[in-house]
């Protein structure tokens, strides 16, 4: 699997992918019906708009459950971009943190799935904050299973929009990366943990290859949640001395890159195991 994604993510890079959408493709007639059709393709985009507003709406509801805030608090209300927009809101949840434990949560969940969702960066200041916020234990849940789910819901919208348009364009590549998956569907669970620890490849293409090389659902979510965790945890350790941070590459250290290096190589043992186990009784 991981050998599939990433000749995907060689030979389609953005600009190849993009400049491929310009270009009508002779294997149509192979294709599943819905992606010859074009109103198809144009109601998922405006699902995926759809999605989009009622995200924003959901973040607004969560702003307008907050208190009262002074003037100078309300312009760090925001989505942190960087390591400054993180501490400068997390000096204004802390304050309202106690009294207002349940909004200051969900702000975070939301705003946390909906960067996972469109793939927008700034989830690794989320994370960091989370650490500055909340006990370990509730911070380190609460990231791995936003970003489980927030990735999730990306693959959905892959699924819904970027599968049509690889499969349209892109055919033959798109099935032979499938099928090199389902060669390995007994380990997927074991890939999708290796790909979430390790840099090799972004989180965001991850979550929008996904789908389209027919990894299923419950390993995908469940390999986010397992394999974020090593991550998560350095970035939510890191967050319990956030103002002293200065970038978000603070939280990387060589102990941490060793620490990763390992629990990669862990990951992977239980296919190598398996894979001695076969060859011994064959």
């Amino acid at each position: 699997m991981t050998c599939a994604i990433s000749q995907f993510y060689s030979s389609i890079g953005p600009y190849n992918f993009f400049s491929g959408l310009l270009v009508n493709c002779s294997d149509e007639a192979e294709l599943p019906e819905v992606t010859k059709r074009p109103e198809s393709t144009r109601k998922a985009f405006i699902v995926v708009g759809i999605v989009f507003i009622v995200s924003l709406l959901a973040l607004l509801y969560v702003y307008q459950c907050f208190p009262d805030l002074e003037e100078d608090e309300i312009q760090h209300i925001k989505l942190p971009r960087d390591i400054e927009d993180a501490k400068n809101l997390g000096k204004v949840l802390y304050r309202y943190k106690d009294k207002y434990y349940f909004e200051v949560l969900m702000g975070v969940f939301i705003s946390y799935i909906f960067l996972q969702t469109f793939a927008i960066p700034g989830s690794i200041s989320l994370s960091i904050l989370s650490g500055f916020l909340f006990p370990f234990p509730v911070a380190l849940v609460l990231v791995c299973f936003c970003s489980a789910t927030g990735a999730t819901f990306c693959y959905l919208l892959s699924f819904l929009v970027g599968r049509r348009l690889v499969y349209k364009y892109f055919p033959d590549k798109a099935r032979s990366w499938a099928d090199k998956v389902n060669n390995h569907r007994s380990n997927l669970l074991n890939y999708m943990i290796f790909l979430r620890i390790t840099p090799f490849l972004p989180n965001w293409f991850i979550n929008i290859t996904a789908p389209v090389i027919d990894v299923p659902m419950l390993p995908f979510w469940l390999g986010t949640f397992l394999g974020v965790a090593p991550p998560s945890f350095l970035a939510i350790q890191a967050g319990t001395t956030l103002h002293q941070m200065s970038s978000s590459g603070d939280a990387i250290s060589w102990t941490s890159i060793i620490l990763l290096a390992a629990f990669a190589v862990l990951s992977l043992v239980p296919v190598l195991l398996k894979s001695k186990l076969r060859d011994k009784f064959e």
